[in-house]
């Protein structure tokens, strides 16, 4: 089945991104590891075999050759994340969005994604935090179900796992990432792609 990847970004200006890092970060230390995690999703996606790709920005970003950009809408989270669904669908194509806090994801792990929607109608991968870090969903329509999901809590992942299940849906558990929010974060998810700028942008401002 044909998969398009969306990538959920916002510009990485100091003082609104990542502002848990900060301290032990400055505003710009961290804005400049909120950077280096979009450029490592971004390369995840580039060698994934995601038939399109579509960077969904909150602010100035600059999408690469052959992406499309697309604004996020106004709104909270739950309302921004239905809309880039239903903005971007193509007939016949299966949408995965990822967010900016995992530049640990790989094109394997994406492509593992993605491929779900070939045997079940979703796939959700949960954050340690309790978000989700990645939603596959085999007809983008079934998006306006996160509508009404409080986001940014502890219990926000299994809200959305019930609720695709609620409707009938068939969702494949990917694996369960950590989101970097915190300095800890940052540090534990540079370990894990140490060859990325993710990890030399962590080891620049953290040490």
């Amino acid at each position: 089945m044909r998969t398009q990847v969306l990538v959920l970004a916002k510009e990485p200006v100091p003082g609104r991104v990542k502002t848990r890092l900060c301290p032990p970060c400055t505003p710009d230390q961290a804005a400049a590891l909120a950077y280096a995690a979009i450029e490592d999703t971004l390369d995840a996606v580039d060698g994934s075999s995601a038939r399109w790709r579509t960077l969904v920005a909150d602010g100035a970003l600059r999408p690469r050759t052959k992406w499309r950009l697309v604004p996020q809408s106004t709104g909270d989270l739950d309302v921004r994340l239905a809309h880039a669904f239903s903005r971007t669908a193509e007939p016949g194509t299966a949408t995965l969005l990822i967010g900016m806090d995992t530049p640990q994801a790989t094109p394997a792990l994406l492509d593992e994604a993605a491929k779900a929607a070939e045997v079940a109608d979703a796939a959700l991968g949960l954050a340690e935090d309790g978000g989700w870090w990645a939603l596959t969903l085999r007809d983008p329509a079934h998006a306006d179900l996160l509508r009404g999901i409080p986001t940014s809590r502890p219990d926000t992942g299994e809200r959305t796992l019930r609720r695709l299940r609620a409707t009938g849906l068939s969702v494949v558990d990917l694996p369960v990432l950590r989101d970097v929010d915190t300095a800890a974060d940052a540090m534990e998810v540079a370990r894990q792609c140490p060859d990325g700028r993710f990890a030399a942008a962590v080891a620049k401002c953290l040490g």
